[in-house]
C-alpha cells in the first residue's frame, strides 16, 4: 500500500512538473509573440505632432489653474489606414509617457475577446488594449473606460502603476495622448488610485447632472494625489483599469479631456 502511494505521489508530482513547465512555455511564447507584434506596430505612430487647428476643451476660468501647463501638449499622429488593414476592430491609439503605454485600442462586441486574443485576433494571453464595448471614441459617453491586462513584463498595462509614484509627477506631464482615424486629444490626469474589484467606476451612463457630479465628486476623493484642478459635469472622463494582483484589486487611473484636434491620414 506504501509503494502504490509513493507511485501515486510521484506521478502527480511529475504531471504538475510538466503542467507548470507548459505554463512557462506558454507564457513566454505569447510574450514573445506579442513583443514581436508591438514592434511592428510601433512604425504606425508618430510623436509629438504640432496641430495648429484644436480646440481647448472646458478650460477653467482661473488661468493659475494646473490645466493651462498641459495645453501646449502635441499630439500623436497615427497611420489608421494601415492599421484598419490589420484588424477593423481599431478604434484609436493611446500613449502615457513613463510608461510602456504606446498602443491601438481596439474594440469588440463584448469585453471578453481582447482578453486572451491579441491585436492580430490570434489566441493570447497577454491579450489586448480594448475599448469597452459600451463606449465609443467618436462619439464620447460620459465615462470611456479603457481595460488592459497588468504584464510582469510591462507589456499592455503592465506599466500603469507608474502613474502611482510621485517620481512619475516629477518626471513626466500626468496627460494621456489619445488619437481616433478622425481625432486626436490630450487628456490630463485628475485620479489615480487602487480599489478592490467594483463596477462602479466604469459606469458610462447617469441619469442626470447630479448623479454625474456625484461620480466625479467620488473618484477625485478616491484619488492617491490632489491633482489641484478644476472639474465640473461640462467634463468628460476616460478611465484606464487594470488588475492589480491575483486577488481582484485594481489599479484606477482617471483623465478628463483638455484639448482636442481633428486631422486628416
Amino acid at each position: 500500500m506504501r509503494k502504490i502511494l509513493l507511485y501515486f505521489i510521484l506521478i502527480l508530482s511529475s504531471l504538475i512538473v510538466i503542467y507548470s513547465l507548459f505554463n512557462i512555455f506558454s507564457w513566454v511564447m505569447d510574450n514573445n509573440k506579442t513583443d514581436r507584434l508591438i514592434e511592428s506596430l510601433k512604425e504606425l505612430s508618430n510623436t509629438d505632432i504640432e496641430f495648429s487647428d484644436y480646440t481647448l476643451v472646458n478650460p477653467p476660468k482661473d488661468k493659475n489653474d494646473i490645466y493651462y501647463k498641459y495645453i501646449d501638449t502635441n499630439f500623436n499622429q497615427v497611420d489608421f489606414n494601415s492599421l484598419l488593414k490589420e484588424n477593423s476592430d481599431t478604434v484609436g491609439w493611446i500613449k502615457i509617457e513613463g510608461t510602456n503605454i504606446d498602443y491601438p485600442i481596439v474594440r469588440s462586441t463584448d469585453n471578453e475577446f481582447y482578453l486572451n486574443h491579441s491585436f492580430d485576433k490570434s489566441y493570447n494571453k497577454v491579450g489586448w488594449i480594448f475599448l469597452d464595448y459600451r463606449n465609443s471614441l467618436e462619439n464620447l459617453s460620459l465615462n470611456t473606460v479603457i481595460y488592459g491586462h497588468n504584464r510582469k513584463d510591462n507589456n499592455m498595462f503592465g506599466s500603469l502603476e507608474n502613474v502611482l509614484k510621485e517620481m512619475w509627477y516629477e518626471d513626466y506631464n500626468p496627460v494621456i495622448k489619445l488619437s481616433t482615424p478622425k481625432e486626436n486629444s490630450i487628456w490630463q490626469i485628475v485620479s489615480v488610485y487602487e480599489i478592490k474589484k467594483e463596477s462602479y467606476y466604469m459606469t458610462t451612463y447617469f441619469k442626470n447632472n447630479e448623479k454625474y457630479q456625484e461620480f466625479l465628486d467620488t473618484i477625485i476623493n478616491r484619488s492617491k494625489f490632489n491633482f489641484n484642478t478644476h472639474i465640473d459635469t461640462n467634463d468628460v472622463i476616460l478611465t484606464l483599469s487594470t488588475c492589480k494582483d491575483m486577488y481582484g484589486n485594481r489599479i484606477v487611473v482617471h483623465s478628463k479631456l483638455i484639448k482636442k484636434g481633428t486631422y486628416s491620414n
